[in-house]
């Protein structure tokens, strides 16, 4: 009897330790336990902000790290994005955790939260998909953007809006991301054409973009895209991490719409928009893409929380894409002859 109640007694205490440390920002997107969040804030006027411009207003997270250990605390959140910050019930928020030196999510820094339009399910299929982008990137490539699933609350502090309960995901300080990869972000830099960037890295996103269907970025105006650069080296070529995906054709989401340029009528719709490679240079590529093909459709196929029939439609999607790349003809024409020359 003794015995239980030590490790009882153990397992508490353990509990209330992880509870006072900080929390260790790298390893919170290592995870992959979805977590338990709330946010208690004044939703109505997060809804009503629209202006491009960030403005915070004062908020608290719960954040459920297991069964035992919930960490409160003070936050700052903002709205964020643009087509979504339009038309979505709850925009896309960016958290500030960095609201005291004191506080254990200080870490954690500034947080991207991707939220759902709505509670349907169609509307969480969407922002499943979009999180399936991010972790088969994940897989081709390092340097690329961590996420980790969230089962979100809202609560108004006003007692305006009734409580609701939908899916979002998190997505990996950018300061985070290029320190686990030895490289530093810059807040501020001369733009960089595509070109001027890392070629290696360069190609591996413009033929990613195309796998998932999106033509929805660009490296010169930093749109959907950050570069990151060697903290050993100065003058070095940053190399390019694409985000923010949910304009692909792989997601299809009802409110994305392909811009005017591209000539196509939906973003289902494949576009290259990236600029002629060699024949060797992309064979390399395909050669990576094939060898990581059944662990991308594991991530897929592994998802539980999308239906079967969803899930088959996006693997179906993503094998025009290989069937293209064992075409030499159909390869040389669109990632060479038709590739963009500006």
């Amino acid at each position: 009897m003794r015995k239980i109640l030590f490790l009882i007694t153990l397992v508490v205490a353990t509990n209330l330790l992880l509870a006072q440390q900080p929390i260790d920002s790298i390893k919170f997107f290592t995870d992959q336990q979805p977590l338990e969040m709330t946010i208690t804030t004044d939703l109505k006027a997060l809804q009503n902000q629209r202006k491009p411009e960030k403005i915070f207003q004062d908020g608290t997270v719960a954040i459920k790290l297991d069964e035992t250990t919930t960490i409160t605390e003070n936050i700052k959140v903002s709205t964020r994005g643009k087509t979504r910050k339009e038309i979505c019930r709850i925009p896309p928020m960016m958290i500030d955790f960095r609201t005291s030196a004191e506080s254990k999510l200080n870490s954690l820094g500034k947080l991207k939260l991707v939220i759902g339009c709505g509670t349907s399910q169609t509307e969480e299929d969407l922002l499943f998909k979009e999180f399936l982008c991010y972790k088969i990137y994940n897989v081709l490539e390092e340097k690329s953007f961590r996420v980790r699933l969230v089962k979100t609350t809202y609560t108004d502090s006003k007692n305006k809006v009734k409580t609701f309960t939908q899916h979002s995901f998190l997505i990996e300080d950018d300061a985070d991301m290029a320190r686990r990869n030895g490289c530093k972000k810059k807040d501020s830099y001369s733009p960089f054409s595509s070109e001027a960037t890392n070629r290696d890295i360069m190609t591996q996103v413009a033929l990613f973009e195309y796998f998932i269907g999106n033509t929805d970025w660009s490296v010169p105006n930093g749109h959907n895209t950050k570069l990151i650069f060697d903290k050993n080296k100065e003058n070095v070529i940053p190399y390019v991490v694409p985000y923010d995906f949910d304009y692909s054709g792989l997601v299809n989401a009802e409110y994305a719409v392909p811009a005017e340029i591209m000539g196509t009528e939906k973003v289902t719709e494949r576009v290259y928009r990236g600029f002629p490679r060699t024949m060797e240079e992309l064979q390399i590529k395909f050669d990576l893409f094939n060898s990581k093909k059944n662990d991308i459709y594991s991530v897929i196929n592994n998802f539980s929380l999308l239906g079967e029939k969803t899930k088959k439609g996006m693997i179906s999607y993503l094998e025009e894409f290989y069937s293209i790349s064992k075409d030499a003809k159909s390869v040389k024409r669109i990632f060479i002859d038709e590739a963009r020359k500006n």
